[in-house]
């Protein structure tokens, strides 16, 4: 204690400087409990203890004066003084009488006294406060606050609507749903680290809340994507009544002339990035072979060109989004349909129900979601060569299915003409880097990159889509910590489409996200003559981008990794020259590339379907592969927690090995077709 009292009497020492402060009314709550805990980390808790003493005796008017009152009394005891604590506690109580955790605490420090009879009527007073919370009214709080943060939420106010929803969350950290809106809501106004934990909330417990859209933003890892998608698919739908449904059998169509009823089920079919890349598709459709029903499940639309477009080449238009999904289900059984495609996936507005009642022999995947749905009724999923290799095939419990290049992209889009530099608000002079995916799709590392790239190449810029102000100011203000002025980063206003096509070759490179990267925006830039530089991952969201930049034939702009991407990006920057030829043969293969052959993939898209049509008739459909996933998500959460950005694919599938053994030493895992395989079980003993 003479060590202590002279710390305390030192004008030289940091607490003599604290205690000066809290004594004049000037060292705020949150330094006060910051400077506290580090005393305490260092095991110094007398001066902890003295420093909160001192701040209670002067600023006995802050509202919340028992959180330093219960922090004091943990310090204390720590310091082994059980009576000091327990006055602490009482006087913590005084001031607020509902803190629960001063009741738990007050009441197990007079069990440690000895004192059992005061502590279980310490505790009793808190129940007895505390009845009118009963589990019906604590259910009605959590509806309340999940329709006040999806209000918020769709009226644009994130900051308000995060607030509430954590509310929720807190209240029933185990119940998903507000989980998966705070955490969208946190990645669109790039907010770090997605995931923020509490006391009362675990990492874990945020985890499980992420929504499978939300998990492609957040980390590169198909395995756990698929296992994410499998658990999501059981929670969303559950087992539906098909009572009402009897299995379909097949049509007869191959080699009789008949032509083959697909049906298109979306809300997207608008005005949207899906609703431009399907709108030539749908033209293109070979009508004497294939007829085309379309399914909307989407927001009422009016004057909406892209919709009115798309409703004059399609044979049969239905609205479905006011109907139920089972009677949505009995339509498409009555229209006879023989394929039904799958636009929306896991997105919003999406109707995933519909599909589990089976109403057509025959259910793909396709177009509008970036990954696999790891459920029992979709069968199989189009993609291409790049996004899905043969090798990553193990990731999608789908059988996969293969086009040319899976974005398709409308060649007959309006384009205005295009803005000088001034007019866009850019600089005349100088390297503008640009990126115009979501805000949702930067994460901290992918920022970091962005930030070392500007670092390296002085006098240029990076063009963002507008988050909103706050979101702007946000990014501007984690420029800054990392070194870079933040009038370096320039906020593109939202535009009509054609003026938005229009402005973007006005950029110099195009910088991709990671791990969920460009998908239609990379179409855009590329049409527009913008060079786009990525590297892919192991994931469907991770690779997209790659395939469209490959189908433009420009397979030069592909990276090996993020050092590379670093890498290749300073060095267009510096060296011009090297970039214009980019751009040239970008501009000489544009009408030539598989990216814009639309009639090719067309055709492909025909041969598929009709492939699947064939298979069904033969009973050859493939049942998708759900073997393990539970086992799986287990073993990936436990991965998720390194936190590791980017992994080659053999030491990817290599981690997820090393822990599957673990678990199989433990209690055995049975074989399955992915990673646990008896060759991979094998080759470890």
């Amino acid at each position: 204690m003479t060590i202590y009292t002279h710390l305390a009497s030192d004008p030289a020492s940091p607490l003599a400087g604290f205690l000066e402060r809290a004594r004049q009314q000037r060292l705020p709550l949150t330094e006060l409990f910051q400077f506290a805990e580090s005393f305490n980390a260092a095991g110094q808790r007398e001066q902890a203890a003295e420093l909160y003493k001192s701040w209670i005796a002067y600023n006995d008017s802050n509202p919340l004066l028992h959180l330093v009152y219960f922090n004091y009394s943990v310090t204390l005891r720590q310091m082994g003084d059980l009576a000091g604590s327990i006055h602490a506690l009482r006087a913590c109580l005084k001031f607020e009488p509902r803190f629960g955790q001063g009741h738990i605490n007050l009441g197990r420090a007079l069990e440690d006294a000895g004192l059992t009879g005061q502590a279980i009527q310490q505790w009793q007073v808190y129940a007895e406060a505390t009845s009118e919370i009963t589990p019906e009214r604590a259910a009605h709080r959590l509806m309340v606050l999940q329709h006040m943060g999806r209000v918020l939420e769709n009226a644009g106010l994130m900051e308000e609507a995060e607030s509430t929803l954590w509310k929720a969350i807190e209240l029933r950290p185990d119940k998903t749903e507000a989980g998966q809106h705070w955490t969208s809501l946190r990645q669109r106004q790039c907010k770090w680290p997605t995931l923020a934990p509490s006391e009362h909330v675990s990492a874990r417990q945020l985890l499980d809340a992420l929504s499978p859209l939300t998990l492609a933003c957040y980390a590169d890892d198909p395995v756990f994507q698929l296992a994410k998608a499998y658990r999501y698919c059981k929670s969303l739908v559950g087992r539906p009544d098909l009572s009402g449904f009897p299995k379909l059998q097949p049509r007869q169509k191959s080699g009789t002339g008949q032509r083959l009823r697909v049906g298109y089920v979306s809300s997207d079919l608008r005005d949207h990035a899906v609703g431009f890349a399907l709108s030539e598709v749908f033209e293109t459709h070979d009508k004497s072979s294939v007829e085309i029903y379309a399914y909307y499940c989407g927001e009422a639309r009016t004057g909406d060109a892209t919709q009115t477009r798309m409703m004059s080449t399609i044979d049969c238009w239905r609205d479905i989004s006011a109907i139920s999904d089972s009677d949505a289900a009995k339509q498409i059984i009555a229209d006879e349909i023989d394929i039904l495609v799958d636009v929306n996936g896991y997105t919003k507005h999406a109707r995933t129900r519909i599909f589990a009642y089976r109403p057509a022999p025959v259910i793909v995947s396709f177009c509008g979601y970036p990954g696999t749905m790891g459920s029992p009724f979709h069968q199989y999923v189009i993609a291409d060569e790049q996004i899905i290799p043969p090798e990553n095939e193990i990731y999608y419990s789908e059988k996969v299915l293969r086009i040319p290049c899976n974005q398709p992209v409308d060649r007959k889009r309006q384009i205005a003409p295009r803005p000088s530099r001034a007019e866009a608000g850019l600089p005349e002079d100088g390297f503008i880097f640009a990126c115009f995916n979501g805000a949702q799709k930067i994460t901290a590392a992918c920022f970091d990159r962005w930030m070392a790239i500007l670092a390296a190449t002085p006098g240029s810029c990076l063009w963002l889509l507008g988050g909103g102000e706050d979101v702007d100011q946000r990014l501007k203000q984690a420029a800054q910590q990392r070194g870079v002025a933040p009038e370096r980063l320039i906020f593109a206003s939202k535009a009509p489409n054609p003026k938005h096509l229009a402005r973007i070759g006005l950029a110099d490179l195009f910088l991709d996200t990671f791990p969920y990267g460009a998908h239609s925006t990379a179409g855009d830039a590329l049409t527009m003559g913008l060079p786009v530089l990525t590297f892919p991952g192991n994931g469907f969201a991770s690779r997209f981008c790659s395939s469209i930049v490959a189908a433009a034939g420009v397979p030069e702009l592909i990276c090996e990794g993020p050092d590379d991407f670093v890498r290749k990006a300073i060095g267009f920057a510096k060296d011009r020259q090297s970039l214009a030829s980019v751009r040239e043969a970008l501009e000489s293969r544009r009408d030539a590339s598989v990216l814009r052959d639309i009639p090719a993939l067309v055709r492909r898209l025909e041969e598929l379907l009709w492939q699947m049509q064939g298979e069904c008739e033969r009973g050859e459909t493939p049942v998708p592969d759900l073997s393990n996933l539970d086992i799986y998500y287990e073993v990936g959460a436990e991965i998720m927690k390194e936190n590791v950005e980017f992994v080659d694919s053999a030491a990817y599938r290599q981690r997820y090995v090393e822990k599957l053994a673990e678990w199989h030493a433990f209690s055995p895992i049975p074989f399955d077709s992915r990673l646990w395989t008896a060759a991979t079980a094998g080759a470890r003993r």
